[in-house]
């Protein structure tokens, strides 16, 4: 297949998937004037294009505001309209510059509370600092944990965020916290393309839930990388449990940082006899070296979601990148009006 016909094939794909979720969004919800008439949805300086998309969704303006540094460094924001009275949402990754954007996030929350709103949501797409979540080895910090006490602390009153490092961490927050899944919409994608002989390969054992939730679907087998982390951002290929000789296998992972393990992984498929891999995550933190293994990996093709913005100069022809706006659009209209979530998943 050309070059042309294998972006052509991405773009329907995502098209059909972007339409099919806007029309489901506008036939599950009455989209009337006033609808949102107490909900402000703001944004501060991680993400304003994702943000800007979930309020095209719902129909409504981004609130005013700015998001700003003095020239010491320190961060200003300013709310350029009221919102006494009113339930806030605030869209805001946690993503590099990690704590620049994680004070943006606490700082607007202060400045919303003090302007005497009804509720502040913070929806983190991508929440920062996640894969720190225990003590791997004497005096290490759980910086998961601590970064719950200070959104907590700040006067959040609930977490909107998708794909966490472990589930368990929602249980760090004393809020209420709504837990959204990347992976039914990379099934979705893959579904689309049709691949027989298909494999589902969880990177390592934390990740076999991830996967069996994909496979099971799409009605196919799982199998498993056995790695070792001998330091942070490295990782070492032990052994492959399951068959994928002859197989298009298909590596899911919640995020890719620097790329090593699921490089690793796809040399490995290939080196079993794997007849053609492909990757894909929910959080593109793509890091260090990433772009330059992604590059040179056999990975035919990596799908990720736009939790994290993914600028252009790192939009390889071999990834394709899908949108999780229609999702928050979503979740955030539930939570406003008091439906249910889980209905999501269903």
């Amino acid at each position: 297949m050309s070059e042309k016909m294998k972006r052509d094939s991405k773009s329907i794909s995502k098209t059909i998937i972007h339409t099919t979720h806007h029309q489901n969004y506008r036939e599950e919800h009455e989209m009337t004037t006033d609808r949102f008439s107490n909900l402000k949805l703001f944004t501060c300086n991680s993400h304003p294009e994702l943000a800007q998309e979930i309020a095209e969704y719902m129909g409504i303006e981004l609130g005013k505001s700015t998001v700003t540094k003095f020239s010491d460094g320190e961060i200003s924001v300013s709310i350029w309209e009221s919102v006494r009275g009113k339930d806030c949402f605030i869209v805001q990754s946690t993503n590099d510059p990690v704590n620049d954007n994680l004070m943006e996030l606490l700082i607007m929350t202060d400045a919303l509370k003090r302007a005497s709103c009804n509720s502040v949501t913070a929806v983190m797409p991508y929440y920062g600092y996640a894969r720190q979540d225990r003590k791997a080895k004497a005096r290490d910090p759980i910086t998961a944990k601590l970064v719950a006490n200070m959104i907590t602390a700040a006067g959040i009153d609930r977490v909107i965020t998708m794909d966490l490092h472990a589930s368990q961490e929602q249980g760090y927050f004393d809020i209420p916290v709504d837990h959204m899944l990347g992976q039914p919409m990379l099934t979705d994608y893959f579904r689309l393309k049709e691949l027989e002989d298909l494999v589902i390969v969880s990177p390592d054992h934390g990740s076999v839930k991830r996967a069996r939730n994909m496979a099971k679907p799409l009605n196919v087998p799982i199998a498993i990388i056995d790695k070792r982390r001998p330091e942070a951002n490295k990782s070492e290929i032990m052994n492959v449990v399951g068959d994928v000789n002859g197989k298009n296998c298909i590596i899911l992972d919640d995020l890719i940082d620097t790329a090593g393990t699921i490089c690793n992984a796809a040399n490995a498929l290939m080196d079993l006899g794997a007849k053609s891999v492909y990757a894909c995550a929910t959080h593109a933190v793509l890091s260090g070296p990433a772009l330059e293994r992604i590059e040179a990996s056999p990975i035919k093709e990596m799908v990720l979601l736009n939790t994290i913005p993914i600028p252009e100069e790192k939009k390889l022809k071999k990834i394709t990148v899908l949108s999780v706006g229609h999702i928050f659009a979503e979740t955030i209209t539930r939570v406003y009006c008091n439906k249910p979530i889980s209905a999501m998943f269903n």
